[in-house]
């Protein structure tokens, strides 16, 4: 489990085939930066960009994961070499300061605008229409592994299709320490809906059975 707050930004500094090629995976070579590994160990749970990935491998400031096909296939921005957000493991000991997040992306965004609006910036996201009943005003909404609250959602028509579009403000120290800075209209962005709201629908669905 993580919280969505991001420890540190990292980068992808290495990207190579697993030993099946292409359609097998990629091995991810990744520079911590100021996140410590001392208490990092092979197997442990680090998120990148969102995406709970496992430790296969530490050298001094750096770690390697094993990203298969299927994950690349379900995210965004963990293909290619680039600063990602990073955020270990939550313990018991630590202060819950975001959100209970899983690290399991459960679909794809669109950033739709991203403007600065005062001190702060808007950032705003289509999201597929299945993640639509789970996004609520005054939600918690994971964006590249950063627990945000949403500020305004629409249901709409976009290029054709229905998408939930959703609106973030963030402010400047979530600008200074995450990657989200770099985001522009257009840019992919990994989602997690919220825990809670994910067990509330499957509730309700049950109960209609």
């Amino acid at each position: 489990m993580f919280t969505g707050i991001v420890a540190a930004v990292g980068n992808i500094t290495s990207v190579s085939p697993l030993a099946g090629g292409l359609d097998a995976g990629l091995r991810l070579e990744i520079d911590a930066g100021a996140l410590p590994l001392g208490d990092v160990i092979l197997g442990d749970s680090i998120a990148i960009n969102g995406a709970c990935m496992t430790v296969v491998a530490k050298t001094g400031n750096s770690f390697a994961v094993d990203v298969s096909r299927e994950s690349l296939n379900k995210t965004a921005g963990l293909d290619a070499a680039g600063e990602v957000n990073l955020e270990k493991a939550l313990t018991l000991a630590e202060r819950l300061g975001g959100h209970l997040v899983s690290g399991h992306v459960d679909g794809l965004g669109t950033v739709h605008r991203f403007a600065p609006v005062g001190e702060s910036h808007e950032l705003v996201i289509d999201a597929p229409q299945e993640l639509a009943k789970f996004l609520a005003y005054k939600g918690s909404v994971v964006v590249n592994g950063v627990s945000l609250t949403v500020n305004r959602v629409e249901d709409l028509e976009a290029d054709g299709a229905r998408v939930c579009r959703f609106s973030i403000n963030l402010i400047p120290h979530t600008i200074e320490v995450t990657t989200l800075k770099h985001l522009r209209a257009g840019s992919q962005v990994n989602l997690e809906i919220d825990l809670i709201a994910r067990y509330v629908e499957r509730m309700l669905s049950a109960a209609k059975v």
